[in-house]
This record gives C-alpha cells, structure tokens and sequence, in this order.
C-alpha cells in the first residue's frame, strides 16, 4: 500500500504514520524545521529526510551508529552543502558531482540534488517492507527537463538499505547527466577495508591537491606507491585532515555487482553497487577531530572532480530522447556470517 505525504502531517511530536505485523514508520520534525520519517525494524532504524533530498539523516542497526561522526546533529533548512552536513547518504548531482575546482564551473558543490525540495513524497508498506521514495522533477526551458525518483526499503529482517535510484529525461533531446551516491560511515579503529578490485596504483589513484599541506602531500605520495597503507583504518601516521579521495576502479561478479566492507571480523559496514551504471569508485576519508568519515564507496559515473573536468576526460553520461535509466544500490551493516559471505564473494572477483 503506498500513500503520499504531505508537509502539513509533520508536527514535533513524533507519530506512528505507518506499520505493518513487524516495523513501523514514525513521522516528526526536527526543531530545525526539517520533516523526518524513522523506519524502525528489530535490527535498527533509518531516519529519511522526504522532502529535503531524500537524505538518510542516520542509519542504526545491530547497536551500531552507522552514520559519520559530524557537528551537525540535526539537518538545516539550507540549499547550501555544507551549511546542513552530516548525512548517512545522499544523493549528488545531476549537472555534476564534486567542487567546482576551475573557473569554468559554474555549479554548486555536488551539484543540484543533495538538499532540493521534492514535489512529493511516499511511504509504501509491504507485508514484510516499509519503502520512503519521491520524486523531484527539474525543468530549465530549452535546457534540461528531468525526474529524479530514489527510494529506500528495508525489510524486516535486514540490516542492509536497498536504495533504488530512477533517472528520467523528460525532453526530445539527450540529457548530460553525472550522479554519485554519497555515503559516509563511521570509520571503526583497528578494522580493515576489504573490496572486489585490484590493490594496486594502476587501479588505485590518489587525487592530490594545490592547497595540501606537506604532511598530507607526503602522505599522499606514500599512499601513490602503496594504496594498501590505507586499508587499516586508524593505523599509526595516518592523515586525513581534512580530506583524502581516491579514484578506485571496481571488478563487479557474475551480475555486474561490486563489494565493499569495513570489517573488524565481527561485523561490517557494506555497500554493493553496480559497476555498468555506476563505474567510478570514490573514496572519501575525512578525520578531522570535528568530522569523521569513512566514505569507503561513493558509487559514481564519473570521478567527483567538477563538471569541466568530467566533460573534458568524457565522463559526462548521456541520457537519448525520453530515455529512463535505473540502478539498486545496497548500504548498511552485516553481521559475521553475512560478512563472511561477502569476503569469499570478493575473493573468487580478485582471482
């Protein structure tokens, strides 16, 4: 059953909006002002922003806080990035992804998407699912006219969000189109990245920057020559104030799915994502003392380097006439088992 929400259903005081014989949706409003849907299940919880992004503000599950650690408690009412910083997972793009990083870059940080308003929102509940998606349709006159639609499901035994993501080009001509999914972890001290594709500098590249300082600059260079010095998280020397990304170019299985943990051999932080529609593997790790991000995959089109960048090495993508593309992408948390799974998967992908 899926019904639409509407702003007005928001008040301070949270309320069952939804449920069904084993979860529950739970509608309130931040005193920022900000609608939240909490989708509860026996595992943990996710808490959506609807109408702003479609952002998962937090992500709980298996007693584990999932989401960065950030000095934004709760979400702002802005449009400006990194005035309302601090989400699980949002969505970036479509005109680009990254910062503006030339003066031919016209565009916002991420793009347009990560903080817009959607026309509408839904909850659907399932027998053994609750679902929050909309929609945000974007019309420039002769310039671009789209609908972007994610949703994110959980079921009732899961740990794991099952976001599916739809992209629509509502006009004659094609659209040019770049999307990453930004999704920031809690980086675990002492645990280690562990992911389907080559360890090595030909399909591990550091991205570095004018404005490092020579402790991250040498860093950097480290990690240029051995890109595995980054899989312990927290080990002795590490820099990443205030950011380090890489590019990593992923080896998907039999279905055209790659793998991502971070595991400590108890549990694990995952993401699959498909590399067809999605080829590009950011890296995001920020340690700041403030911030800290274990952004172990931000699946992407093209690297997050700004829109001149991405159109002159031809990693724009395009959309034809009225064209709709989809893809799923899978984020949260395993336990041992599970993650045991996973780690054979990635395995036989590396032979």
């Amino acid at each position: 059953m899926r019904f639409y929400l509407n702003k007005e259903f928001f008040t301070d005081r949270e309320f069952l909006v939804a449920e069904n014989a084993s979860m529950k949706a739970v509608a309130f409003r931040y005193s920022t002002g900000v609608e939240a849907i909490r989708v509860e299940n026996k595992k943990g919880y996710f808490i959506i922003l609807p109408f702003k992004g479609q952002q998962i503000w937090r992500a709980h599950f298996c007693g584990k806080d999932l989401w960065m650690k950030t000095m934004m408690d709760e979400p702002q009412k802005t449009s400006v990035y990194l005035e309302t910083y601090g989400a699980f997972l949002l969505h970036c793009g479509l005109d680009a992804i990254g910062s503006p990083v030339c003066y031919e870059d016209k565009h916002s940080q991420h793009g347009t998407i990560p903080n817009v308003c959607y026309q509408s929102a839904y909850i659907d509940v399932g027998e053994d699912y609750i679902a929050v998606g909309g929609r945000y349709d974007y019309d420039k006159t002769f310039v671009m006219n789209y609908a972007f639609s994610p949703e994110c499901r959980l079921y009732e035994n899961d740990s794991v969000l099952k976001i599916h993501v739809e992209i629509e080009n509502k006009r004659k001509s094609p659209l040019e189109y770049a999307y990453l999914c930004h999704i920031n972890f809690r980086p675990i001290d002492g645990s280690t990245l562990v992911y389907s594709a080559d360890y090595d500098p030909d399909h591990i590249k550091v991205i570095k920057g004018d404005g490092d300082s020579e402790e991250l600059k040498a860093f950097k260079d480290k990690l240029s020559e051995n890109p595995e010095l980054h899989h312990k998280v927290g080990a002795e020397g590490e820099i990443y104030d205030p950011e380090i990304c890489f590019t990593v170019t992923y080896k998907g299985d039999e279905t055209g799915r790659a793998y991502t943990l971070q595991t400590n051999g108890e549990g694990a932080c995952y993401v699959s994502h498909p590399v067809e529609a999605l080829p590009v593997g950011v890296r995001w790790i920020s340690r700041t003392g403030d911030e800290d991000s274990m952004g172990m995959i931000l699946p992407a089109t093209s690297e997050a380097m700004g829109y001149s960048y991405s159109k002159r090495t031809g990693q724009m993508r395009t959309l034809g006439s009225y064209e709709k593309l989809s893809f799923d992408i899978e984020a949260g948390y395993l336990e041992k088992d599970e993650a045991d799974a996973v780690l054979d998967k990635i395995a036989k992908i590396k032979e």
